[in-house]
């Protein structure tokens, strides 16, 4: 072999060598790149498992959240007991907490006033002011649904109200117009000359029409005979009507013995829709009724509903001298009326 012969093979060997070295270097290349593919798909892979589980801690945290302020809000609208007792009675007899009632300082003499005081031959009408509010029939109706017999006659003004509502509503009902009012408030004068001449068994002080909330009414027919009221014929709308706007028989048959008074249907006395209502249920006279209500404190009241309105009537007793702290709701519609004997009755409208 020639010297160039030689030459030619060393450089074909370092050719070969060269290429061979730069191959060896592309796989290892290609093996590197290969490891890392790998290396970041099960990066990613992780990555994406990561994320996906927390997304599905957060929806069972959001659906959970979401069941709580659902169940928060359903329970918001559930009506306690107490409450439902508030708005519409419950039949278990739960009645408002403690917590709803706050009080109410009312002075001795305010047991003398109010639609529900109790004037007869045992308890004297002290006159008392601001009780009433004195007002002339004659002056303050049109003549159409009803009449009065004079011009001086008076009651008092949220009694004369219901009067010409009750008239207005028997107008209408019945088409006839001949009640007349032919008797009202008496003075203490007045009274004691109806008693000094024989006219009356109850001397000035005790008598129901100083309260200016009872009258007599009588039937004055154009074209017959005409007397005091009697609930007959188309005349008895008045009598089965009469609760619903306050008013009560003040002195009804077979009552004698309890109001002192001989009966007579022609009497009516203002007491308020849910004492009357009430009142006429149970077929009590107003001493029966004041008596009953004794048994009544706010942890158990009466209830009685008149029309879709239901109210809730309870008695406090009075100080025998002094202030009374007299209990009534805190968030409730109410009044507070003396009873003239030993306490306050309080009416409470629940709706």
């Amino acid at each position: 072999m020639t010297n160039g012969d030689k030459r030619r093979n060393r450089k074909r060997e370092k050719v070969s060598k060269r290429y061979k070295v730069r191959y060896d270097r592309l796989v290892a290349v290609v093996l590197v790149l290969v490891v890392l593919i790998v290396v970041l798909a099960s990066c990613c892979k992780s990555c994406s498992d990561k994320e996906k589980k927390p997304n599905s801690a957060a929806s069972t945290q959001a659906s959970n959240t979401d069941n709580t302020q659902q169940s928060s809000i359903i329970d918001g609208l559930i009506t306690s007991n107490e409450t439902s007792s508030l708005i519409t009675g419950t039949p278990d007899g739960q009645k408002p907490s403690e917590s709803m009632y706050t009080t109410e300082v009312h002075n001795a003499a305010d047991i003398n006033r109010g639609n529900l005081i109790l004037v007869n031959s045992d308890h004297e009408y002290k006159f008392p002011e601001d009780d009433i509010e004195l007002v002339s029939i004659y002056d303050s109706i049109d003549g159409v649904a009803f009449h009065v017999s004079d011009m001086v006659t008076k009651l008092d003004n949220k009694a004369l109200d219901q009067v010409k509502a009750l008239m207005q509503a028997f107008y209408e009902a019945e088409n006839n117009s001949d009640i007349y009012v032919i008797g009202g408030y008496r003075t203490l004068e007045e009274q004691n000359d109806k008693y000094y001449n024989g006219n009356s068994q109850f001397q000035g002080g005790f008598s129901d029409y100083h309260t200016g909330r009872s009258f007599d009414m009588a039937i004055v027919p154009k074209d017959s005979t005409s007397g005091y009221y009697s609930p007959t014929g188309v005349y008895s709308w008045i009598y089965e009507n009469a609760a619903d706007y306050g008013f009560v028989v003040r002195f009804p048959e077979g009552k004698e013995g309890s109001t002192g008074e001989r009966a007579r249907d022609y009497t009516y006395r203002y007491v308020g829709a849910p004492h009357a209502v009430y009142m006429k249920q149970n077929n009590y006279s107003l001493e029966e009724y004041i008596n009953e209500l004794r048994s009544h404190t706010k942890e158990e009241p009466i209830e009685v509903t008149v029309g879709n309105k239901l109210y809730q009537i309870y008695y406090a007793p009075a100080n025998a001298t002094g202030n009374t702290d007299v209990p009534v709701p805190a968030n409730k519609t109410y009044t507070v009326s003396g009873n003239n004997v030993d306490g306050f009755i309080v009416t409470v409208s629940m709706n």
